[in-house]
């Protein structure tokens, strides 16, 4: 069956002829599965139209009369085809609604559905219920609270005592107590006054339970709309708007948007909005210059004349109304609209003289010759104020630009290449002044926008030149002194100026030339040589200097390059100079070459030839040519003695005459070995060294040598004083335990730990075989069978030092009398029987490398010195 909701959309007297599309109620249709899908038609399609969710709502607009107020529902099944209908008819509520819902409208009672249920294990029929219509509700509702709003009922409260309950947002859910419910009655009451833009709508659900808590009833679906009313005012975005808009736009010109929002139902006229402009300043050059899109908020221009000049900015006060804007009724609220026009290009700039004057002295460039100036009424620094200068005519030669000055807009013309006097006195300019944007569509430049520049040129002393600069001349080397080479002159460039140029030199490495300083006449003082180091590639340059006397003088400089000719007047010489080889012609040769500082064709080929005397040198050397450059020197001899020679070379140039020259080759014949390398001792002098050297290293030698000499008889002076000594001491006295003085300091700490021993007399020495085990002293010196000395020779000995200075240490280290460990030792040794053999170190080169002097290293610290020497291998 049919249920008829509530209505939704309110009449009042004051607005029953706007009602369209107002929702008046909502028809739903209920059968016992509820799954019919169900068409509903209206019998008033006119006025009256059915949504398939069963809205119904007016078509159009219409004043309520008893015509209008019935019209028929109908529902029909799009299965089965079949229909049902429903009668609604609409009544003028009063004007306010809140009133009207308690005094006309009397509390609807909501009745549960009935539960299928089963008798006898079969379902049985029920009977058809309404739908819950959802309950509408005004916001803002003055009460009393609570305001009871339905009341819910079970048809089994008559055979059970039931208890209602509701639940869900609003009831305890949050917000929690908004509705309540009598659980005895059902009455559903609402406790305070809604407010739509919170909450639109409240979705509840009923329960029924017996007193025992026993659920007796399905839950139903309780839908609570709130109703809008026109409690708020539009509220725009911004409080002020800014927009932009060219000057001399046309009428339609889109400017700006501004938009408010109403927290009101924007489907319903509470929240429909409209603007409209309240006022505009200034009002020039028209009063509405504006106009604005009362639905969207658009701004746009309506009348032409927007000149930037003029008015540069407007203010538009906006309304936005409520309630489609009306009057009467809607809620208003305003903002600021700030519309700034901006500028085009329709001002072109103007000369404010139309001849500019100007001078630049000749040969400068980056200088300021005028500074030229415009105005222009657009907006300053933008692109349509900024001026652009061009030279349209006078500077075919591009002598002259013109730069802006970014702050004042002026223009200055500057030079940026040299200008001549000579040349041109005066230069008359044409210049134009534009902007960096082309001008605006139909504006054409005045003639205002022209102008002359009148640039005066000034005569300044310029400087003499040398013309070529640099010069060049051909000579041949060997010139004598006094020779005229060329006259060097220099040109003045001031025409109109009565000047003389005097000459004078400035650079001349060699000192060479000399220039006359009234006709430029240059001069030879010395003999020109190519082969001179001042000379680079053939070329010499002298350098001279040009002065005028003018005012200022000026002067100018010029170089004189001279291309030496080569002469043969430098003979070869052997290269290298020294050389080696060996005593027998195999396995080497002198490979040898000539110098000649002379050039092709006064160089090789060379011819090498062998001097007739003295007759030694054809006799054991032969010299081979082996091409125009090289040759080769060998033995011509089978054997010749080790040692060095001076070959003397005869060598000729190609020259014409050709040159020839004696050089001297000194070579080096020494021993060789399988590899053809030198082995004998003398190839340090061959290596390179000089006799100065061989001095130097001889002295060291003696210096050390004496050194070493005077360290043994040091040696032998204290180990006589150490024997005076141990005869003052009593051989039967056991000194051990004594204090000795002596006159003398000892070494140091380092010379205390020593065998006490050593002080007493050789002969009361027990020997280690009589003393007991067990009570020998620690500070003792081991005592070991004396040592077999070895017997000097009569005759000298020749072997070395270092043999006699190792049989002295070892006898000293097995001598129980011997001085502690760290003591000097003495040798009473000398001269030719020393089997130490001779100290001298005249054969030093020749014996030298044979020995190893390593063993300097075992004999302490004081022989560390000779160890540094001596020791480390061959060198």
């Amino acid at each position: 069956m049919f249920l008829l909701k509530s209505h939704v959309c309110i009449f009042t007297e004051k607005v029953r002829n706007q009602a369209e599309s107002c929702v008046f109620l909502s028809v739903k249709f209920s059968n016992c599965n509820g799954k019919r899908k169900v068409q509903y038609e209206s019998s008033e399609p006119a006025d009256f139209k059915v949504d398939e969710d069963g809205m119904v709502y007016a078509v159009r607009s219409f004043p309520l009369s008893s015509e209008h107020a019935k019209f028929l529902i109908y529902a029909q099944d799009k299965e089965t085809q079949e229909k049902w209908q429903v009668a609604v008819k609409l009544s003028l509520k009063p004007t306010f609604p809140e009133d009207s819902v308690k005094e006309s409208q009397e509390i609807e009672e909501i009745v549960f559905p009935r539960q299928v249920s089963k008798h006898n294990g079969h379902l049985q029929r029920q009977k058809r219920d309404w739908v819950i219509p959802p309950i509408n509700l005004p916001e803002n509702s003055r009460g009393p609270f609570p305001q009871e709003l339905v009341r819910i009922r079970s048809d089994r409260d008559k055979n059970l005592s039931l208890r209602y309950s509701v639940t869900g947002p609003g009831a305890d859910q949050p917000p929690t107590g908004i509705f309540i419910i009598n659980p005895i009655s059902g009455q559903l009451s609402v406790t305070k006054p809604l407010d739509r833009e919170l909450i639109a709508r409240f979705h509840l659900r009923a329960h029924a339970v017996d007193i025992n808590g026993n659920q007796v009833e399905n839950p139903i679906d309780i839908v609570i709309n709130v109703i809008d009313m026109n409690d708020n005012r539009p509220e725009f975005l911004h409080q002020v708007w800014n927009g932009t808009v060219p000057e001399g736009s046309k009428p339609g010109t889109y400017v700006m948007t501004v938009t408010a929002i109403d927290a009101d139902d924007p489907n319903a006229l509470n929240g429909m909005l409209r603007y409209r402009i309240l006022s505009q300043a200034p009002s020039t050059p028209s009063p509405n210059m504006f106009t604005i899109n009362n639905e969207t908020g658009d701004i746009i221009t309506v009348a032409a004349g927007l000149d930037r000049e003029k008015v540069q900015q407007y203010t538009l006060i906006i309304q936005a109304t409520d309630m489609e804007g009306n009057p009467t009724y809607g809620l208003s609220n305003t903002a600021t609209a700030v519309i700034t026009v901006t500028d085009v290009n329709d001002n072109p700039p103007e000369f404010t003289a139309m001849t500019f004057y100007g001078e630049v002295p000749e040969n400068r460039v980056d200088v300021i010759v005028a500074n030229l100036t415009v105005t222009d009424k657009d907006q300053p620094h933008t692109p349509a104020w900024n001026a652009v200068y061009r030279i349209s005519g006078g500077d075919p030669t591009g002598r002259f630009a013109i730069q802006t000055d970014p702050n004042s807009n002026d223009g200055l013309v500057t030079v940026v290449k040299p200008i001549d006097f000579e040349t041109n006195r005066m230069f008359v300019l044409t210049v134009a002044a534009e902007n960096q944007v082309p001008l605006a569509k139909g504006i054409q430049h005045p003639p205002q926008s022209t102008a002359t520049v009148s640039v005066t040129v000034i005569d300044v002393n310029e400087n003499p030149y040398f013309a070529p600069n640099p010069k060049i001349i051909r000579q041949e080397e060997g010139l004598h002194a006094g020779t005229m080479l060329t006259t060097f002159t220099a040109q003045d460039p001031d025409r109109y100026m009565q000047q003389n140029i005097r000459y004078t030199k400035l650079s001349d490495p060699a000192n060479w030339l000399k220039i006359d300083p009234v006709n430029g006449q240059i001069t030879t003082i010395a003999v020109l040589d190519r082969e001179s180091p001042n000379v680079k590639n053939n070329i010499y340059n002298a350098t001279f200097l040009a002065s005028d006397n003018g005012i200022p003088p000026m002067s100018g400089t010029g170089t004189l390059q001279i291309y030496l000719l080569d002469i043969n007047d430098n003979a070869p010489q052997v290269l290298p100079q020294e050389a080696e080889t060996c005593e027998t012609p195999d396995p080497n040769s002198i490979n040898i070459t000539a110098l000649d500082y002379d050039i092709d064709p006064n160089a090789g080929p060379f011819a090498f030839d062998l001097p007739l005397s003295p007759v030694t040198i054809k006799r054991n050397w032969t010299i081979t040519r082996l091409n125009g450059d090289f040759a080769q020197l060998n033995l011509k001899i089978k054997f010749l003695e080790a040692g060095i020679y001076e070959v003397p070379i005869i060598i000729t140039d190609s020259g014409n005459p050709p040159k020839s020259n004696i050089s001297i080759l000194r070579v080096k014949v020494c021993q060789c070995d399988s590899n053809g390398d030198c082995t004998d001792v003398d190839r340090i002098v061959g290596a390179g060294l000089g006799t100065g050297a061989i001095i130097a290293i001889l002295l060291c030698i003696i210096i050390l040598l004496i050194l070493v000499l005077m360290f043994v008889v040091w040696m032998k002076r204290r180990d006589k004083e150490r024997q005076a000594k141990q005869l003052l001491i009593d051989p039967e006295d056991d000194v051990r335990d004594n204090i000795l003085k002596y006159d003398e300091e000892g070494g140091g700490e380092e010379d205390q730990d020593y065998d006490l021993s050593q002080l007493q007399q050789p002969d009361t020495v027990e020997p280690d075989a009589i003393k007991p085990v067990g009570i020998r002293r620690l500070d003792e010196r081991p005592i070991h069978a004396e040592p077999q000395y070895p017997v000097r020779s009569a005759a000298p000995h020749p072997g070395d030092i270092g043999d006699f200075i190792n049989e002295g240490l070892k006898a000293a280290d097995n001598d129980p009398t011997a001085p502690p460990y760290d003591s000097l030792l003495v040798f009473d040794y000398e001269g030719s029987g020393s089997t130490a053999g001779s100290l001298s170190s005249l054969h030093s080169s020749s014996s030298g490398g044979e020995q190893d002097y390593d063993y300097l290293n075992d004999w302490g610290p004081r022989f560390k010195k000779l160890a540094d020497m001596y020791g480390g291998g061959d060198d």
